[in-house]
């Protein structure tokens, strides 16, 4: 059986901005940090979260738009990238896998020690998160309503096994937290039919 758990020194950490209302796009599929007048190269801790990076792993949607940017987005960063097929134009050390299983063999038989941001959506997210590979997600919750868009539950299932390890308050009124992603995710109690607060259930209701 392929472990992926891998070196301990790795880990694969996922980062996503969201609304105060719980979206992680905009109503028309932007980032909404995009929003926020503080926005910018380095804005809300991405700085400091890409500092022990050295490699990203993305979908196919995340990748192709780099094709065409004026500017490469990972510089100095080994890029994996899960797809059926390998668009043109790609640069020839990115590596690019349709097999989840297989992309993650390749970029830990590439590590160097430094750890990977994962990118892209919620589903992105959710396929290495079922596989075991995720190991830390952190949110930046933003201080401003988008009123629609993707949301962050949408696609990313609420049996994550989301642990809490920090937050601190980002420039702006931003709040990161950070959660350490277990592996024996469960669903919430909240999900069950029956479930009432231990207060309510004392008072009889």
């Amino acid at each position: 059986m392929t472990d992926l758990t891998g070196d301990s020194r790795m880990q694969i950490r996922a980062r996503l901005c969201m609304s105060a209302d719980g979206y992680v796009t905009t109503p028309n599929g932007w980032p909404p940090q995009v929003l926020d007048p503080l926005h910018g190269p380095g804005s809300h801790g991405i700085a400091e979260f890409l500092e022990p990076v050295e490699a990203a792993l993305m979908g196919r949607t995340t990748f192709e738009p780099a094709l065409t940017n004026d500017r490469w987005p990972w510089p100095g960063l080994r890029v994996f990238v899960l797809g059926s097929r390998r668009p043109e134009g790609t640069p020839d050390d990115v590596i690019v896998e349709s097999d989840p299983v297989r992309l993650l063999e390749r970029l830990r038989a590439a590590n160097r020690g430094g750890d990977v941001h994962l990118i892209g959506g919620p589903r992105t997210i959710d396929t290495f998160r079922a596989l075991g590979a995720l190991d830390k997600l952190e949110l930046v919750v933003l201080p401003f309503l988008v009123g629609g868009g993707m949301r962050l539950t949408d696609a990313l299932g609420v049996d994550t096994g989301l642990e809490f390890e920090a937050s601190r308050a980002l420039p702006g009124g931003s709040v990161e937290i950070v959660y350490r992603v277990r592996t024996d995710g469960a669903v919430p109690a909240a999900q069950e039919p029956d479930w009432a607060p231990d207060s309510q259930r004392r008072r009889g209701n």
